[in-house]
């Protein structure tokens, strides 16, 4: 981060000179720039390609091709150092066996579906199953585990790639070709902004939404960190995080977000076995225009994320999953809320359930979905 150069009480004038030339100097915005490496080989030989964009304020985000997986993303605290807020591996290696989809994109459906069973336009398909009964963000090979196609693009607000994938008829049981092109951009505004687009030949749900680990602090764990979800309700699941049906109001009860608080202040209470929360938020006035979904601030660092989507829901995870057996980068042994998720999505089960907002794309149109998190330090 390019902060000017502190400095102390000087009495003549000739040093304040000198002090504004610094001040003016260390002000001027450095250069974004994107560059390519190599990350590994698939078993098959792939290589998997990395890219690091760096904007003119200095964050910089890593980025695979394996899965579109953000690796890295190092934002300053309010002193200016330099932290990464991102769960991840340093290695393809430990991607390939061992990430519950840090980073990566999922999809062609986020979250889950039913018994991986649907039925569009008279015809019942039947998906991978590969979460208890249910079929998980696509799926036994979902897009957290394919190599994309990529393209580093370096536009006028700030360093971007551009991922692109053709998804066969059939793929994961899904019906239709599904054409998937997806830009992450690095902005000079200090936002990750992720830009979705599809086509298809046939109709078929689509659900779209990067799987990033957040923690502010870059260490620990999450449950002091201040959240705000701008929700007043939520959907309501069974034992196996189906919903119901039902669209609940979160008021009064360890879901309620709605004023700001530390995540883990009611984490104990949560119902259910989920040992945390794992839960989608219906969030206010969402699924039409960019809105404000979430806020996060982590008192120690003072690091803080807006997280703004086109999308009607959020689905708030907070690593309750890891158990310190995944050791990532610099040693760290991830272990429950050592990070907290804030998927954008549509609703989970939504093709299921005709009260949702629906996730089909048809022939002749276009899915397009915007989500962009904001970084800040004060």
């Amino acid at each position: 981060m390019n902060n000017p150069v502190p400095v102390g009480p000087f009495r003549q004038a000739s040093c304040w000179c000198v002090v504004a030339s610094l001040i003016i100097l260390t002000a001027i915005p450095m250069a974004a720039s994107i560059t390519k490496s190599a990350f590994g080989n698939m078993p098959d030989g792939t290589q998997v390609d990395l890219y690091t964009l760096t904007n003119s304020d200095g964050l910089v985000c890593k980025v695979i091709t394996y899965g579109a997986a953000i690796t890295e993303l190092h934002v300053p605290d309010r002193t200016g150092k330099m932290g990464d807020v991102v769960l991840g591996f340093d290695n393809l290696k430990q991607y390939l066996t061992e990430s519950p989809c840090f980073g990566s994109v999922v999809g062609r459906v986020a979250n889950r579906i039913a018994k991986g069973r649907f039925t569009v336009e008279g015809k019942t398909y039947t998906l991978a199953i590969n979460n208890g009964p249910n079929t998980l963000h696509g799926g036994i090979v979902g897009f957290d585990k394919l190599v994309w196609q990529a393209e580093p693009v370096d536009g006028p607000n700030g360093p971007s790639v551009v991922f692109t994938h053709v998804s066969e008829d059939g793929n994961e049981g899904f019906p239709g070709t599904l054409r998937v092109r997806m830009t992450y951009t690095l902005t000079n505004g200090n936002e990750v902004r992720f830009d979705y687009e599809a086509t298809t030949d046939k109709t078929t749900p689509v659900n779209l939404t990067n799987h990033s680990y957040f923690n502010l602090a870059g260490k620990g764990d999450v449950r002091d960190q201040v959240l705000q979800i701008k929700a007043s309700k939520y959907t309501p699941g069974d034992e196996g995080l189906i919903p119901t049906g039902v669209i609940a109001d979160v008021a009064g009860g360890p879901l309620d977000f709605t004023q700001a608080k530390p995540i883990g202040r009611d984490i104990r209470k949560v119902p259910g076995n989920t040992n945390g929360y794992d839960h989608n938020y219906v969030i206010d006035g969402g699924g039409r225009n960019l809105v404000l979904a979430a806020r996060v601030y982590d008192p120690a660092t003072g690091r803080s994320l807006e997280v703004s989507t086109d999308q009607p829901g959020v689905q708030l995870y907070t690593a309750n999953g890891l158990d310190g057996k995944i050791v990532g980068k610099n040693g760290w042994a991830y272990k429950s809320y050592a990070g907290f998720c804030l998927e954008t999505q549509h609703y989970p089960d939504s093709v299921n359930q005709p009260g949702f907002p629906s996730t089909l794309l048809r022939p002749g149109e276009q899915f397009k979905s915007t989500t962009i998190y904001r970084f800040a330090a004060k």
